[in-house]
């Protein structure tokens, strides 16, 4: 398999959406984990949610001081 067919497998550009959902909970994991210390395992339910939720809590990580910043409503 090339690269590129790879990559659309495992929701690169033009992938599956199952695919890119799997790649966006898989960054805000690794991020929760180097930004805050934070491996939220008992949250991994609630992570797996709307491409939009994980949009939003993966740029909350950027600044959030906490786990529970990152998830708190509005």
């Amino acid at each position: 398999m090339s690269t590129a067919e790879n990559l659309k497998a495992e929701g690169g550009p033009g992938g599956r959406p199952e695919g890119i959902a799997k790649g966006r909970f898989a960054t805000l994991l690794r991020l929760l984990a180097r930004r805050l210390g934070a491996r939220p395992a008992d949250d991994e339910a609630r992570l797996r949610a709307s491409s939009s939720e994980l949009d939003r809590w993966t740029d909350r990580v950027l600044n959030a001081p906490t786990l529970e910043a990152v998830f708190a409503e509005g």
